[in-house]
């Protein structure tokens, strides 16, 4: 067997680094003929063993992508993940699920963390890893609790194998005199140091202890965290080194600040009579030093954080309350005083410690191994995605954005922030909304949002029929005229509302601003603003289908589109620039959109030409993988990834719904499907926008992860999305009758 670990690896001083060298050792112990190698992840430079064949880069996305290349193209059997989210890149470490979603071979995941009140990234990180992953593997009882009752996770795949320890064959007293202890009640804790670990209750409980146990002498191994140290110095360190002078325990007392080595580790702990871990909170779900405690068959007083309370059940150690020191120095001066109740509590962790030696976890792994990479099903998921799997249309967030003069821009979260006032973008995308939604998700006050967007609308138009955009939350104008697109897209929901409104007295306004801005057409510029002006006339032409007029302005824009394609185009760039910008789909999607009404074979073959082309761009794997707007794509040159919008993907649902309709091609169908998952997680992230509990969809992806700001633009998109995905299934219900 081939195994990749994705890990953190000696020697980097780290707990998980260490984890993954015993396992891999431990492995190897029973199957000796197996390859392990180690994709080792890490910020800084190190002088890593043989078993490191590839570095990941924290920092950098590209390098997951590139390590899950590298894993699928060298015969890998199997991928091993210790998880733990602040060792990968990203908000979270959003960074690991670019490599895991990359791979073609069985993926096993130990989590070293399982947070009872993850973040919203956090949450949804570990939910997606576990979908991706064959088999789970926790180190307590209560860790599945949480999967099951915090990320509502079937625990099917979910195993419980204890953290490993070492063997533990050196005699207590000969630990004493190899450590040069002999004579001393030792206490010992030791790990990396944090403010989170409480020693300073032990130290406090010292004052009583020590007046009837003077030989007593108290071991505390470990040099400060990286991060503390990074971020605080040796702040703690310091402070506990002037409570044990404040108290007069020098003598009782010694930091040892090192991160001392295995065979070190296993001498202090044969030489221990007592061990502490006093941590100041339960959130704990995984402790390795408790672990080897247990192991090496020491008496343990804990505080009762998640994973002590597991480990010293039944009898295998003692439990204090939290920052108690009073409790704590009661349980230490009972142990010490106490030998047979000491080597009680010695006895019971000895005999349980014997099961998690790294020889027994070890072979553990090997047999589930042996039985997931053989059974592993390397055929794609099932892609079919149905009406019912879709979210429930809501219109709680665009009402939570909207007041009485219209929707407002941006969002703080999911909270309207009134500073940045409004925009006729996103007042001419609600009216579109509203109304492409009332034939399906119709309710009381969709009257009452027809009527709002649509005296916004018309309070922006100026007497030569253009539009402001911006809009302060004072109701005052921020642009003399507002951009093309603005126009193009007002123009769009006019359009709309032109054909669909029954109500007498909202379609004569919508004729009046329609017509008002007539004669700025053929003045426009833009690029998108011209198709968006196309759809307009399209929508108007369905309802006023014998206007030639209005036929001939449509094939004048739809010219200027196609002499801006036939001047940027070439044989390998099918497109009407020389770069892939923004909104792009909006672009075929007019064309073929203005095909019925003009009968014209060029403009329906360019129309499909240029979604060809933007397809073997953005459609990845079957996936919709966006042109970012960091960088755009330009001809020639690298493409950019982030930040993915909202906005590129609601025009590619448009341009594959249109495409189906005119070819009936089943591909264009299934496609805009797999657009529309975009906003579910089928992205290059594999984290979902729409939020359920807001109703709302978050503004985009960044590299760093989620935009969770839930602004009017993305969540507009969104339901847009929505409504064509939803009557394009009933339409194809009823065609199939």
């Amino acid at each position: 067997m081939k195994i990749a670990y994705i890990s953190t690896y000696l020697p980097k001083e780290c707990g998980i680094a260490t984890f993954t060298s015993d396992l891999l050792h431990a492995i190897a112990l029973h199957n000796q003929e197996s390859v392990q190698h180690v994709f080792a992840v890490a910020r800084e430079d190190y002088n890593y063993p043989d078993e490191v064949v590839f570095k990941i880069d924290q920092y950098d996305q590209l390098s997951y992508i590139e390590a899950a290349k590298f894993i699928n193209e060298n015969g890998y059997d199997c991928v091993v993940l210790e998880h733990e989210y602040g060792i990968f890149g990203g908000n979270s470490g959003i960074y690991i699920l670019s490599l895991i979603n990359a791979l073609h071979i069985p993926l096993l995941v130990n989590f070293h963390t399982i947070l009872e009140k993850p973040n919203v990234d956090e949450k949804a990180i570990l939910i997606e890893i576990v979908k991706r992953a064959s088999l789970v593997i926790v180190m307590s009882n209560y860790a599945i609790t949480l999967l099951k009752s915090v990320y509502r996770i079937n625990s099917g795949k979910v195993k419980l194998i204890h953290h490993g320890v070492p063997e533990f064959n050196l005699d207590h007293e000969q630990a004493k005199i190899s450590k040069g202890l002999q004579g001393k009640k030792v206490l010992l804790t030791f790990g990396f140091l944090g403010r989170n670990k409480g020693i300073e209750m032990v130290i406090e409980s010292l004052v009583e202890v020590v007046k009837t146990e003077p030989d007593l002498l108290y071991l505390v191994v470990g040099k400060t965290h990286p991060n503390v140290l990074a971020h605080s110095g040796e702040e703690y360190r310091e402070y506990l080194e002037g409570l044990v002078k404040v108290h007069h325990l020098e003598e009782h007392v010694q930091f040892v600040n090192s991160f001392v080595s295995q065979t070190d580790l296993v001498e202090y702990l044969c030489a221990c009579d007592v061990y502490v871990t006093p941590y100041i909170n339960e959130a704990q779900i995984t402790s390795g030093t408790l672990s080897y405690a247990i192991g090496a068959g020491a008496a343990v007083v804990s505080t009762p954080y998640w994973h002590a309370k597991e480990l010293l059940a039944e009898g295998r150690g003692v439990l204090v309350e939290f920052k108690n020191s009073v409790k704590m120095a009661e349980a230490l001066a009972k142990l010490l005083s106490n030998v047979d109740y000491r080597m009680t509590l010695r006895d019971n962790a000895r005999s349980f410690g014997k099961e998690m030696t790294w020889r027994n976890i070890g072979l553990r792994y090997t047999k589930l191994l042996d039985k997931v990479v053989p059974t592993y099903d390397s055929s794609k998921e099932n892609v079919s995605f149905s009406r019912d799997e879709m979210p429930k249309f809501s219109w709680k967030h665009i009402d939570r954005m909207t007041n009485q003069v219209g929707i407002l821009q941006h969002a703080t979260y999911s909270i309207p922030n009134y500073r940045e006032g409004y925009c006729l973008d996103d007042n001419a995308r609600a009216l579109l909304v509203t109304l492409l939604a009332q034939r399906d998700f119709a309710d009381k006050k969709l009257d009452r949002r027809i009527s709002t967007y649509l005296s916004y609308i018309y309070y922006h138009q100026r007497e030569d029929g253009l539009f402001h955009n911006f809009m302060d939350f004072q109701n005052r104008f921020l642009d003399e005229v507002g951009s093309e697109d603005s126009f193009g897209r007002t123009i769009w929901a006019l359009g709309v509302l032109l054909r669909e409104m029954q109500l007498t007295s909202y379609y004569q306004l919508g004729y009046e601003i329609f017509f008002r801005a007539l004669p700025n057409f053929n003045l426009l510029r833009s690029n998108r603003a011209i198709a968006y002006t196309v759809l307009g006339i399209a929508e108007y032409l369905h309802h006023q289908s014998n206007d030639e007029v209005m036929i001939e302005l449509m094939r004048t824009l739809v010219g200027k589109l196609i002499r801006e394609y036939e001047a940027s185009s070439d044989e390998n760039w099918q497109w009407f620039e020389s770069v892939l910008a923004y909104d792009n789909a909006i672009l075929p999607y007019s064309l073929l959109i203005a095909y019925p009404f003009l009968n014209d074979e060029l403009v329906k073959q360019v129309g499909l030409s240029t979604l060809k082309f933007l397809e073997s761009i953005t459609i990845q794997n079957g996936a919709l993988s966006l042109v970012g707007n960091q960088e755009w794509a330009k001809q020639g040159k690298h493409i950019s990834k982030f930040g993915q919008q909202p906005l590129d993907v609601t025009a590619m649902v448009f341009m594959y719904r249109e495409a189906f309709r005119l070819t009936n091609k089943k591909v264009y169908f299934n496609r805009m499907l797999a657009s529309f998952r975009w906003f579910l997680g089928e992205n290059d992230l594999k984290l979902g926008l729409y939020d359920e509990e807001t109703k709302g969809c978050c503004d985009g992806l960044e590299s760093y992860g989620i935009n969770r700001n839930q602004g009017a633009e993305s969540t507009l998109c969104f339901y847009l999305a929505h409504t064509v995905v939803y009557r394009a299934f009933i339409d194809s219900d009823q065609d199939s009758r």
